[in-house]
């Protein structure tokens, strides 16, 4: 049996979805970046979701196609209907870490505080808890609990987009009608191709950026493809003309996405970044921008970005939110950030 961490996942799904919906516009509650970061730590064996389903239809269904079990707890008269659920999970997280010794990991998406005592008791039987939130729903009090607390706003594939407040309301007025989209062209196959190519650069690079962050030695060939494969089932190196990962890795190393070194065991060799990694480009494209804009505000520099780049996205390249990586531009000397006092932003500058 591999060494990787046996992972049960349980939704406080309500804290979650209503968290998200309005804290990050986000409707319905996607899972699949909590899916890709818990297969960048392990393999994840149960999956369970909690609420009152009556509520969340359109939820179900893509939960459903995410093998997520759904534990119904429909609402009662007289019956606190989100007390029933929390009551519900915690008794389900005790009862299987007693049944199933195998799992290591509880990872417990919720906010709300009154799953600290869950938390405690959990590591209490050497189970280590990771915690997943919507950080304007998080009690301050949960993340100090767990071993790892994963804010949803920061995971890459989340598009955060906080919804403005609510003004008052004015008289509405037709729009004027929009030309209809002309159909895009279909893909020649060199461009089908290529587009795969790009692809699969992309999913090796984003897995081995999530698990250099979680790993303290060289990442190997096996524990590379194992996370990709969580991330991907269907994942086959064959798609992409490749006889063996090992192959799809050297041609990857050709193409300058990784770098290939001897491994603990013979055909299974440790993979970096090069020493120019696959954020350089978007460190490239960030000091293009602000030489040409001359002294921008942080605010709104992304949009900025986007313009010159409609794909580009931070959490690509392992950061977890545009200012950590326009912190981690400043750190490496290629830009300069000060604070204006009069603006009460951060303004940019090349060195």
């Amino acid at each position: 049996m591999s060494d990787d961490e046996r992972i049960a996942l349980f939704l406080d799904y309500e804290n979650l979805a209503i968290g998200a919906r309005d804290g990050l516009g986000v409707s319905p509650f996607d899972l699949g970046p909590v899916a890709d970061a818990l297969a960048e730590r392990g393999r994840v064996v149960t999956r369970r979701a909690y609420a009152d389903w009556s509520f969340f239809d359109e939820d179900r269904r893509l939960l459903v196609r995410q093998q997520v079990e759904l534990i119904e707890l429909p609402q009662r008269m007289g019956v606190g209907r989100k007390n029933a659920a929390d009551i519900k999970m915690a008794v389900d997280a005790i009862e299987l870490a007693y049944e199933r010794g195998f799992i290591t990991t509880f990872a417990i998406g919720t906010g709300d505080s009154d799953f600290t005592p869950l938390v405690h008791k959990l590591r209490e039987m050497d189970k280590r808890v990771i915690g997943i939130g919507v950080q304007s729903s998080t009690s301050a009090l949960l993340p100090p609990a767990c071993d790892e607390f994963l804010f949803y706003d920061r995971l890459p594939g989340v598009d955060a987009e906080p919804r403005p407040r609510r003004s008052r309301a004015k008289p509405q007025t037709k729009p004027a009608p929009q030309p209809e989209p002309e159909p895009e062209p279909a893909q020649e196959p060199e461009e089908a191709e290529e587009t795969r190519e790009v692809d699969v650069a992309k999913l090796v690079a984003s897995t081995l950026a999530g698990l250099q962050r979680h790993a303290d030695g060289p990442i190997l060939g096996s524990r590379l493809k194992r996370a990709i494969l969580r991330k991907d089932p269907t994942f086959d190196e064959g798609d992409y003309g490749s006889r063996g990962f090992g192959e799809l890795l050297r041609t990857l190393e050709q193409q300058g996405v990784v770098v290939l070194t001897q491994g603990s065991a013979a055909g299974d060799p440790a993979v970096d970044f090069p020493e120019h990694g696959p954020d350089a480009e978007a460190f490239a494209l960030l000091t293009d921008v602000v030489r040409e804009m001359g002294r921008p505000q942080l605010s709104g520099l992304k949009d900025r970005l986007r313009k010159r780049s409609p794909d580009f996205s931070e959490k690509r390249y392992g950061f977890g939110s545009f200012s950590a990586f326009v912190r981690a531009a400043s750190a490496r000397g290629l830009v300069q950030m000060e604070f204006s006092e009069d603006l009460g932003d951060w303004v940019l500058s090349l060195p």
